[in-house]
Order: structure tokens, then C-alpha cells, then sequence
């Protein structure tokens, strides 16, 4: 969020809100090096809380998984959305 905007009161979308928070969470992380990463179940629950909004999601639907590799982190995220039926 700008400095102008905070001010301004703009309204941001959910995506990038939530793009923020993972930053945020990442940037915590990486200062953290070896420590498991314990925000993953939390990070896991609101995403489905954000997704929930928009679509009706089984929990067991979406898998957050992190892997380190000497110097590189991968945070893989996996949603299955439901198929849309056509009538």
C-alpha cells in the first residue's frame, strides 16, 4: 500500500491484499532460515476463507507446501476449484 493511498483511502483488491500478505510472510521467513515454516496451516486457512467468497471448496482441496533448496525457497500452492456444470 502507498503512503498517498493510506491516506486517500483507495480500495484495494483482494489479490493483491493478499499477494501483500504472502510478501510479508516470505520476506518473515527468509530471515528465519531453518526454521520450519509453522505459518503454513494459517496460510492454508485463509486462503480458503478468500476463496470460499467466490466458490464453494472442499478444505482438502488446497495443499500449501514449501520446499528449500540450498539457497532457493518454492512455496507451492495447489487449489483444485470445482468444475463449473454447464446447464
Amino acid at each position: 500500500m502507498g503512503f498517498m493511498s493510506f491516506f486517500l483511502g483507495e480500495k484495494k483488491s483482494t489479490a493483491s491484499v493478499a499477494k501483500e500478505r504472502l510478501q510479508l510472510i516470505l520476506a518473515h521467513e527468509r530471515n528465519g532460515r531453518g526454521a520450519s515454516p509453522d505459518y503454513l496451516p494459517q496460510l492454508q486457512r485463509e486462503l480458503l476463507a478468500v476463496i470460499s467468497k467466490y466458490v464453494s471448496i472442499n478444505p482438502e482441496d488446497i495443499k500449501v507446501h514449501m520446499e528449500r533448496q540450498d539457497d532457493l525457497e518454492v512455496l507451492e500452492v495447489k487449489i483444485e476449484l470445482p468444475e463449473i456444470r454447464k446447464t
